[in-house]
């Protein structure tokens, strides 16, 4: 275990176990002064909604099939974000949650969040077609909660939930046609009789006559000076580009008009959030290849009861805002590397950590070997995707590497484990048990199938195995490698073509896997998890 301490303190820069709930690391005086810049977290962090309360601000995102699920971050100066917690730890118990009876949630679960702050609650709500239900989580402490669940049907598509200043609640939701709803108070339900009211029959009637693309969706509703504005992204049916899309109206239930706000790379769908000395932001994201859906933060002015998005109407790269610990990447508050030891008080895994699917509790544990992961198998399954207990942390750009180590002693014939760059088109290296032989092999998927690129006998019973993800410069790749010692590694297999799928529907993921093809039973210890920029690009 001690050869565990010199990389900690060379991997200050990232949160670790600790540093999840501690102050945050003085800056140098030059960071200090430096400003901000877009993206504003590069790694998958999308379909953001943020609230501020009082000086500090809250955000939430998607993870869909993740858990848990629908994460909650902070921030003091809306550059440098934190995971606070999950508003659910698992969204539903059902086939798909549990990838039982070859079921899956890969592009489901969860989907585009709300968050609100009403008479002290915090509410964060989402949809899942996964569950067939909208589902409301609320609580009076983001950082403690615990957060309530209240569920009901239908899944109101890509909603907004909106307090309003006569007490009354409601949900703008829908994809093309867009539709507002009144709640009842308890918000256990659509309110019967209640207002119902389609407030927009189609968003992309403001192209003109390009009708098409990508419908309307992604509703954000706010309240301005007494007038209300909707955010909706859309594309014109001549291209696929996300565009920002703003509705204001003098009453709720409309009439609304609308118009283009920003039209910009593709960096769209939020909303606006303000500081607390006045200025505006849009917070936006953007599509940027197999890393996922990046944060934008786009400076917003007035004019004519409009907000004017962007300077000179595109976002800029560099922000009027200074820098404090934002770095390359702005991840050092959501990525974490983790030793797996766990002091007496301290929660069993960081917050930056999420299971791909529902876990299964009885195969997973950190007291079993002390200072280890140990992941075990109850069930048989084909391949990677279907393996439970696969745990996960965000890739990051522009290049982002992670580590670990693993004792193998206890698998079983048939018996696959290591470490991946996981999304459809996955690729990994790992152990692999055949014939009471252990190899070490590198497993690519890019060509939609798993397909074993290379193999080399494996002696001991340890190794050391090394995943580097390269989002920048073209093109996107993966490279594996392995060591005995964590010194040297020595490259294995070939380079594995990354690539966002939409039946993932989600960035890569490093991923710590243990999956049983022929016997279940089998039993692996992880030693560490870092995480770190790859050739110094933090």
């Amino acid at each position: 275990m001690t050869a565990k301490i010199p990389f900690l303190l060379r991997a200050v820069v990232l949160t670790c176990v600790a540093c999840l709930a501690a102050p945050a690391v003085q800056a140098a005086p030059e960071a200090q002064t430096a400003l901000a810049h877009n993206p504003l977290i590069w790694a998958d962090v999308p379909d953001i909604a943020v609230i501020r309360v009082g000086k500090t601000y809250y955000m939430s995102s998607t993870t869909m099939h993740m858990s848990p699920g629908l994460p909650i971050m902070t921030s003091t100066d809306l550059v440098n974000w934190r995971m606070a917690s999950y508003a659910h730890q698992n969204l539903a118990d059902n086939d798909a949650m549990r990838l039982e009876n070859g079921k899956n949630a890969y592009g489901a679960g969860s989907w585009a969040s709300s968050l609100r702050h009403h008479n002290g609650v915090f509410y964060a709500s989402t949809f899942a077609y996964t569950s067939g239900r909208t589902h409301i989580y609320s609580t009076r402490d983001p950082e403690r909660g615990p957060w309530k669940e209240t569920s009901f049907e239908p899944a109101l598509h890509d909603h907004s939930l909106f307090f309003d200043d006569d007490g009354r609640v409601y949900m703008v939701y829908g994809g093309g046609r867009i539709t507002l709803v009144e709640l009842k108070p308890d918000l256990s339900g659509i309110k019967p009789g209640g207002v119902n009211k389609v407030l927009i029959e189609n968003v992309n009637t403001v192209f003109g006559t390009d009708l098409g693309g990508l419908n309307g969706e992604g509703s954000q509703l706010l309240k301005v000076d007494g007038r209300y504005y909707l955010f909706n992204i859309a594309s014109p049916g001549s291209r696929w580009a996300r565009t920002v899309i703003v509705s204001r109206a003098d009453s709720i239930d409309g009439p609304y008009e609308s118009r283009i706000a920003l039209d910009d790379r593709g960096i769209a769908q939020g909303g606006l959030i303000d500081t607390p000395d006045g200025k505006w932001y849009a917070y936006l994201f953007k599509d940027n290849g197999a890393v996922g859906r990046i944060p934008y933060l786009v400076p917003v002015t007035w004019k004519d009861g409009w907000p004017v998005l962007g300077t000179d109407g595109k976002a800029p790269m560099t922000l009027d805002i200074p820098s404090g610990r934002q770095g390359v990447s702005g991840v050092s508050g959501i990525v974490a590397s983790d030793e797996f030891d766990r002091r007496p008080g301290e929660p069993d895994l960081p917050l930056a950590w999420q299971w791909n699917h529902n876990p299964v509790p009885r195969d997973w544990s950190l007291t079993q070997r002390p200072g280890y992961l140990s992941l075990s198998t109850s069930r048989v399954v084909a391949a990677l995707p279907e393996a439970t207990n696969t745990l996960t942390q965000r890739t990051f750009g522009p290049n982002s590497s992670a580590t670990t180590r693993i004792d193998v002693s206890g698998m079983k014939d048939g018996d696959w484990a290591g470490l991946s760059a996981f999304q459809k088109n996955y690729g990994f290296v790992g152990v692999r048990m055949s014939g009471g032989v252990r190899s070490l092999v590198m497993v690519s998927a890019d060509a939609d199938k798993p397909e074993e690129i290379a193999s080399v006998a494996l002696t001991g019973k340890t190794v050391h195995l090394k995943v580097d993800m390269e989002f920048q410069p073209a093109p996107e790749v993966a490279r594996f490698s392995y060591s005995p010692d964590g010194k040297t590694w020595t490259p294995i297999g070939r380079s594995s073509r990354l690539a966002y799928t939409a039946p993932h529907f989600m960035g890569y993921r490093f991923g710590l896997f243990f999956y049983s093809t022929k016997t279940a039973g089998g039993r692996v210890d992880f030693d560490y998890y870092r995480v770190e920029p790859a050739g110094g690009s933090r």
